[in-house]
């Protein structure tokens, strides 16, 4: 049995960002609009106004400020409100398989390693843009590896799903090294004209290289010392956008074919199961919760991160003890805890431990503990 390491991480960021008050900017312009045009019925009530949105909502709401996206034009514009995502020829590279390159190139570089020592490629996100071919072996051409490569979708916490499949062929001897790959066009999938959600997402892209550990040569290495997943089926968040749409009356009228959810009740039931299952992952490992330097947690809510590690540690988190990107990068999905790791890591010492840790639609969680070596 090999250990593995992840020895390499990437990101990528879109140039583009929106602020919290250009988004209520937006959003309210709209709203206005639409409760102009539909006067009558509102003062008959026989339809609700719509809300504004605020930016202090916005930040208490979510700890959230701005966010990065692939077309800011498209999402202002409050007569379009959906980022402009041109179609490109099947000669051309997807966006996803473009953003996805960008970050692998940077995990690449980190690890000192290149195409020729990697055997496969995951690309692990929420929503791929296509069903098939996969945009995993899409990725493993662009970049010229001879190996394998597969798509896979546990929302939120695609990543970690990703980094456990990783893992266990690089520890099996099945690999001697891997790519797992999440880019994440959130703002996709997003109703921009909801006022409980419009505010969430963003965009980004994320890489990381595992591989066997005694192959690896990077100066930030973090051994995986166990993983662990967990599942239980909830409709609390959604969404039922998919091929199957074409072939029913209501087709994609429904607003449930973007991303829906019941923020009251995923807070509530979500944050205790997290606590949890890292208690009990990092019990079965022997090692005291008061070990771990740091929590990279998935960027979905201020509140919910703080209220899990605080539930952890038995006390208030220390700045730094679980990083915070969600305030400039929004929610980016399965990249989000990537995202803090990539960018809250290298302070960290030899033997410091941490856990990388995603939750989302689902319910799904993942649990990686890491050493640094």
């Amino acid at each position: 049995m090999q250990h593995a390491v992840i020895s390499g991480s990437g990101l990528y960021t879109p140039p583009e960002s929106i602020s919290n008050d250009e988004l209520v900017a937006s959003f309210n312009q709209w709203a206005g609009q639409w409760n102009a045009e539909h006067a009558d019925a509102i003062a008959q009530g026989s339809l609700a106004p719509q809300p504004e949105s605020s930016a202090a909502f916005i930040e208490k709401a979510s700890g959230i400020r701005s966010r990065h996206v692939v077309d800011k034009a498209g999402i202002l514009d409050p007569a379009r409100m959906v980022p402009r995502i041109p179609e490109r020829s099947n000669d051309e590279p997807s966006i996803l398989c473009e953003m996805g390159v960008a970050a692998a190139r940077e995990a690449l570089e980190r690890a000192g390693r290149t195409a020729a020592d990697i055997d496969g490629v995951i690309v692990a996100c929420s929503n791929l843009q296509r069903p098939y071919p996969a945009v995993a072996i899409e990725v493993q051409a662009a970049l010229g590896i001879q190996g394998y490569g597969f798509d896979m979708n546990v929302a939120c916490s695609s990543a970690t799903f990703g980094l456990q499949t990783a893992a266990n062929a690089v520890q099996l001897g099945q690999a001697r090294a891997l790519l797992v790959i999440d880019p994440e066009i959130c703002t996709g999938h997003l109703n921009f004209r909801d006022r409980d959600s419009h505010f969430i997402f963003g965009d980004a892209a994320t890489a990381l290289v595992v591989e066997r550990a005694d192959q690896a040569t990077s100066a930030h290495r973090y051994e995986i010392l166990g993983t662990r997943l967990f599942t239980q089926f909830s409709n609390n968040i959604r969404n039922n956008f998919g091929f199957l749409n074409r072939a029913a009356e209501e087709g994609m009228t429904h607003p449930d074919k973007l991303f829906v959810q019941e923020g009251r009740k995923v807070f509530k039931e979500v944050c205790p199961l997290v606590a949890e299952l890292i208690a009990n992952h990092l019990a079965e490992l022997d090692i005291p919760v008061e070990r771990v330097s740091r929590f990279w947690l998935h960027q979905a809510n201020l509140t919910m991160n703080h209220l899990i590690v605080k539930r952890l540690l038995g006390r208030e988190p220390e700045p730094g003890e679980a990083p915070v990107i969600l305030d400039t990068y929004g929610n980016t999905s399965s990249a989000g805890s990537v995202i803090a790791l990539h960018l809250h890591h290298e302070d960290l010492v030899s033997g410091s431990l941490g856990v990388l840790s995603s939750f989302g639609a689902g319910y799904s969680i993942g649990s990686v503990v890491l050493r640094k070596v």
